[in-house]
């Protein structure tokens, strides 16, 4: 069943795509661009501002009949401590085989990760974050050509965005990984040179018939692929001159401790803990308060539940005092 899937996806995307594209396949790797491709792409004149990015992505999947999702908890407490991906909304179905998933359809979910690329001096390169809204649709499939379908729908919503087919690469290798009690098939999507996401077809390892479709990018890089603006600057905006790696840290650390999740000495806290005394946050001593209203105001765009931006500037301030207290 593993190399039927394999088979099938490049016949079910040529099928669902339909002649405008040029999809090659040698059977080790697939390869899918628009046959408009080679044109220069221009950013819109005038940049989406967060809310509106997100209004434009949730419109264009209603109009697909996509429901929208709220976010799954952000402590996970199962193989991860943390929410990192929208996928894990359909564990249940897809590595237990169980007959229900907590989330489907379109999710935009929040995300703690700590294995973004870093440089030579451990700050994060450009376009990658501690914390991000994981922009998603997560769907149990029945077939193939439903996984085809979905990758269809994610390039009409990216044509909506200003982000054309012409300007599309789609591609992977087609040897399935495995995972665990999960098998897959991953392939990358950039636009323009700059990668934006991916689509992983997933099945279960004993019973390929639990099938489902991980299709996923990030609010924030879908941003910096539209603008091609400044990463700092987009993120960050008028606080962009302050240290990345502080900033960084804030914003995670606002998305945690707002989620009801305290700085502390084990689990999650732990995290939260190292996160904030692993940088040198003398650098923004008299900004917190500014960065975290910022942070808050962002995250609350998709976690409306979020503790009120005081309380977690008390507990942020409190375990920066805390870690100045422990150096001297």
């Amino acid at each position: 069943m593993t190399a039927d899937h394999a088979a099938r996806l490049p016949l079910a995307l040529r099928r669902t795509l339909g002649s405008a594209w040029d999809i090659r396949s040698d059977g080790a790797r697939l390869r899918i661009t628009h046959r408009d491709r080679g044109t220069p792409f221009y950013p819109p004149r005038h940049t989406p501002s967060w809310p509106e990015l997100l209004e434009r992505i949730g419109a264009a999947f209603a109009v697909a009949g996509v429901r929208r999702a709220p976010p799954l908890p952000l402590r996970w407490g199962r193989d991860t401590d943390f929410t990192i991906s929208a996928v894990q909304a359909l564990d249940p179905y897809v590595k237990d085989r169980k007959p229900y998933v907590y989330r489907e359809g379109y999710l935009p979910q929040p995300v703690v990760r700590f294995t973004g690329k870093r440089d030579t001096s451990g700050a994060l390169e450009d376009g990658f974050l501690s914390g991000f809204v994981n922009v998603s649709h997560v769907q149990r499939i029945g077939s193939i050509e439903d996984h085809a379908a979905i990758l269809d729908g994610w390039i009409t919503v990216l044509s909506r965005l200003g982000l054309h087919a012409r300007h599309l690469t789609i591609a992977g290798q087609m040897e399935a990984w495995a995972r665990g009690p999960v098998e897959g098939i991953t392939l990358h999507i950039d636009h323009a040179g700059l990668a934006i996401g991916d689509i992983v077809l997933i099945w279960n390892a004993a019973d390929p018939a639990f099938l489902v479709t991980d299709l996923g990018s990030g609010l924030e890089r879908l941003r910096w692929a539209i603008t091609r603006q400044d990463w700092q600057q987009l993120i960050h905006g008028p606080l962009a001159g302050v240290g990345p790696r502080e900033l960084d840290a804030i914003r995670t650390a606002t998305l945690i401790s707002g989620s009801g999740i305290p700085p502390g000495p084990q689990g999650c806290g732990s995290a939260v803990r190292h996160l904030l005394r692993s940088t040198s946050m003398e650098a923004i001593v008299f900004g917190v308060s500014r960065a975290i209203r910022q942070a808050h105001q962002f995250w609350s765009l998709v976690v409306p539940t979020l503790m009120p931006w005081h309380e977690i500037t008390t507990q942020i301030e409190g375990e920066l005092a805390s870690a100045r207290e422990s150096r001297i």
